[in-house]
């Protein structure tokens, strides 16, 4: 029997039911507030945290924010909250 594909089998599921892909598939999501405020939920932990660059681990790569005066207002589990003034959000895996 061939050994069945997971990840393909999730995103069927999640389809079919119409399930949120970020959570079905530990997906990290990102949300703005204009560009003063970024919230990076499912992340992995932070690589790099510097007042114009933070590099963050998740699923699908290293997610680099870049700005000026960036702060991790807050971190937990789940969040990352960082404030500043926020020029880029560029995901690579």
């Amino acid at each position: 029997m061939a050994k069945i594909n997971t990840i393909a089998l999730k995103r069927k599921v999640t389809a079919t039911f119409e399930l949120p892909p970020d959570i079905i598939l530990d997906l990290p999501t990102m949300r703005m507030a204009g560009n003063e405020e970024l919230v990076i939920s499912n992340h992995k932990g932070i690589v790099e945290y510097t007042k114009e660059k933070i590099r963050v681990k998740t699923k699908l790569g290293i997610a680099r924010i870049l700005g000026q005066k960036l702060v991790i207002k807050e971190i937990n589990r789940d969040d990352i909250v960082v404030t500043g003034r926020v020029d880029a959000v560029i995901l690579k895996d």
